[in-house]
């Protein structure tokens, strides 16, 4: 997904690449006057591999001006939680050591919530599949990895083989790694999300590379719009949607492929260690950001219509999915969806 502000088209030469942490770049921001009892404020900054930006509309430009600064502090203190390529953060040190005691309740809580989403899918949303996604990413840059190594692999992955208390994570396997990038991103779009809200914002959209949490209207009573990113990044959007109270989330293959025929991704099934062939990329909305990210990735591991069947078994939930063939296919409650079928 992709929101359609001009100012942040303008930023989004800013991009990074990759989730590791960088040397923090100052908060862009732009603030518009909108009548004389409201103004709008823009603001963007690379993290996270993309670029996370907000749009809102505030009574004051200090008040707009300080809460987006403010959420733009609270990406960045989850994301110094979250961000396992970062030796310093609460992840980072319970993959090097496969147990954390006394863990930050935001790591012990979105740890909870994936084991929770594991179980939903029936096992299909795995945190645990880092080995997978690194073995690939690595050795896929000479030649594919051998059948050993994958096996090799797979035998670190499993959610059932990790432990979460209040005061403990643990893996119950040496080696095990997870990966938080699955949910980790909507997590935080959900909490800038708070923190604006904290201020009294009550018109905003946030967007952080496919994540997207909307409430309210922009200027003028418009509601936000949002499109669907083109797998083949050709400027064609599958689909252009309104956004007022909720969120989506996208998960493409075209996000991190690991060959050029893009037969391997960072979106691998856990029992077998590859990746899915069925979609280009799945679009799901849902209450929260959270939710939609973990769910478009779980829609992704399966095939079309399963997944859609799925989806539509949840309450607040539907999907878009872009299909290998370029076919579109939608559950019956998404917004553009035919109705008289």
């Amino acid at each position: 997904m992709t929101s359609t502000s001009q100012s942040e088209k303008r930023l989004a030469a800013l991009m990074e690449l990759g989730f590791e942490r960088v040397r923090a770049t100052p908060v862009s921001v732009e603030i518009t006057p909108v009548d004389r009892r409201t103004c709008k404020v823009v603001a963007a900054r690379p993290a996270m591999g993309t670029l996370a930006s907000l749009s809102l509309l505030a009574r004051s430009q200090d008040q707009g001006e300080t809460a987006a600064r403010r959420a733009f502090e609270e990406m960045d203190r989850l994301i110094a939680v979250f961000d396992r390529y970062d030796g310093a953060s609460a992840v980072s040190r319970l993959n090097e050591t496969g147990h954390l005691v006394g863990p930050p309740p935001e790591l012990r809580d979105l740890i909870a919530r994936a084991v929770r989403f594991h179980n939903l899918s029936a096992g299909g949303f795995d945190i645990s599949v880092a080995p997978l996604v690194d073995l690939f990413k690595k050795r896929l840059r000479a030649e594919p990895p051998a059948a050993a190594e994958v096996r090799q692999a797979l035998e670190l992955v499993g959610t059932r083989h990790i432990e979460v208390s209040r005061r403990h994570i643990g893996f119950a396997r040496s080696g095990m790694r997870v990966t938080l990038d699955g949910i980790a991103k909507g997590r935080i779009v959900d909490a800038m999300a708070r923190m604006l809200e904290q201020y009294r914002v009550k018109n905003y959209l946030i967007e952080a590379g496919g994540d997207i949490v909307a409430r309210g209207t922009k200027e003028h009573q418009r509601p936000w719009t949002v499109a669907v990113q083109d797998p083949g990044k050709s400027g064609f959007f599958p689909d252009v949607i309104e956004l007022k109270a909720g969120a989506v989330a996208t998960s493409g293959a075209y996000e991190a492929s690991f060959d050029a025929a893009g037969e391997h991704h960072h979106i691998v099934h856990s029992d077998t260690g590859q990746s899915p062939q069925h979609a280009s990329s799945v679009s799901v909305l849902a209450p929260s950001a959270m939710a939609a990210d973990a769910l478009a990735t779980t829609v992704f591991l399966l095939e079309p219509n399963r997944g859609i069947e799925f989806v539509e078994n949840l309450a607040g939930c539907e999907c878009l999915i872009v299909e290998r063939d370029g076919r579109v296919a939608k559950s019956r409650g998404w917004p553009s969806a035919d109705h008289t079928s």
